[in-house]
């Protein structure tokens, strides 16, 4: 049987929806297990936290390696399988023993995660030019309802005493088997192109991509992805804390902080994409920032509870939409295969996520957690200035090597 033309983008799209909802899913293994993991091995704090900092460390590692190899190879078969990876080695922090194993297992788990990061949404990239119009927002929705549903299922299996092992198994296990299920449907669009190539297909090693690309554009990008992704760790880390201790509230109205910060970036990560089709990313990246200030300065100046979990909500609202924008933007900055261009800005953005929460504890240490918070409100000001770097180059061409008139952002898409 043979398949329209039409009905493969859309084939792909879900493909790469499940991913992205499977990436959150198993990374909310790990992170709604933190607590039974680090009383298992005997972890303290500050054991935990040099854990932390040697995850994210391999996930960059991952993520710049897997870059290149994606400007090779394609990101669909490093899809499937840094997937698979992640899928195997999720179960390998429920069975550490001690700090040893704890760190040789998130080692593992930091580096598959980085390897995911970079090509599933390399394979966003590749899906959103075929569709011509903004989708990239929709995917991280997937993400972000995948971590949902995967804290979701944590939280019933402990309270039903179901055991850690099993359950985290369980998961692995469904892993291979949505892995299994959409590898064929994965797009391979942004393979590097067969026959005679450029000296950067052959050279994978030796730099000189760097050289055929806008190198301005690329470190503004990655500059605000460490802005924006520093504010979105500040709201993981501080958010739930800061209703607690500014407002001496229980730690249960603490979460609810989060939980509004985390279901209004989900919500709008769903519906976003056609207003960045209307007014175009760079209002979209503008607007969405200045929102995410308000927010922030709501939720620090509210002298009651209520308001400022309002304002973690607003802050949530605000940054839903602007890092697709940016991941948009860098894997449009070549005309085929951007691997390494994305992964120099999705590692950038992950060492802003790394650095958000300790800048606001220094901060905060020093004055007061609402004083700390201040940070991540000055971090959305890169966004402000630097809007434009997200404004489609001209004349793009498509991972088939065809013309076109604007990026998959540009609103002449609209009036075709």
């Amino acid at each position: 049987m043979q398949v329209h033309p039409a009905t493969e983008p859309r084939r792909s799209r879900r493909a790469v929806a499940t991913i992205f909802a499977l990436n959150g899913f198993l990374a909310a293994m790990w992170v709604a297990h933190i607590p039974v993991i680090s009383g298992r091995t005997d972890v303290g704090h500050d054991e935990l936290g040099g854990l932390l900092l040697l995850l994210g460390g391999s996930a960059f590692v991952g993520m710049q390696l897997c870059g290149p190899l994606i400007d090779r190879w394609g990101s669909r078969p490093l899809t499937v399988f840094a997937a698979s990876l992640l899928s195997a080695v999720i179960i390998t922090p429920v069975l550490a023993v001690d700090t040893l194993t704890l760190g040789a297992a998130l080692a593992a788990f930091g580096f598959a995660n980085g390897c995911l990061d970079v090509s599933m949404n390399a394979q966003a990239v590749a899906v959103e030019r075929a569709y011509r119009r903004p989708i990239m927002s929709s995917f991280h929705g997937f993400f972000s309802a995948g971590s949902l549903v995967g804290s979701g299922v944590v939280a019933a299996t402990l309270w039903a005493d179901a055991g850690v092992v099993p359950t985290v198994a369980c998961a692995a296990f469904a892993g291979f088997l949505v892995v299994a299920a959409v590898a064929r449907q994965l797009t391979g669009d942004d393979k590097a192109p067969a026959g005679p190539a450029p000296d950067t297909s052959s050279d994978i090693g030796a730099g000189s991509w760097w050289h055929g690309i806008d190198r301005r554009r690329l470190v503004l990008l990655a500059v605000v992805a460490f802005g924006l992704m520093l504010a979105e760790g500040t709201a993981y880390d501080w958010s739930a804390l800061h209703i607690v201790e500014s407002h001496g509230t229980s730690e249960a109205i603490g979460a609810i902080a989060f939980g509004a910060f985390s279901a209004t970036m989900t919500v709008a990560r769903f519906v976003i994409d056609p207003v960045v089709a209307a007014v175009g990313a760079v209002r979209v990246l503008r607007v969405g920032a200045l929102v995410g200030m308000a927010g922030m300065a709501i939720a620090i100046a509210s002298p009651i509870p209520a308001l400022a979990v309002a304002g973690w909500a607003v802050f949530g609202l605000g940054l839903a939409g602007l890092i697709p924008q940016i991941f948009t933007a860098a894997g449009n900055l070549t005309d085929s295969a951007g691997g390494r261009t994305i992964s120099v800005v999705v590692g950038c953005g992950y060492l802003g996520m790394l650095a958000g929460p300790a800048v606001v504890g220094f901060i905060s240490s020093r004055t007061s957690l609402d004083i700390g918070l201040l940070a991540a409100l000055a971090a959305l000001l890169l966004a402000v200035f630097f809007a434009g770097v997200v404004r489609p180059r001209e004349q793009p061409v498509s991972a088939l090597g065809e013309p076109r008139s604007t990026s998959p952002c540009g609103r002449a898409t609209l009036e075709e």
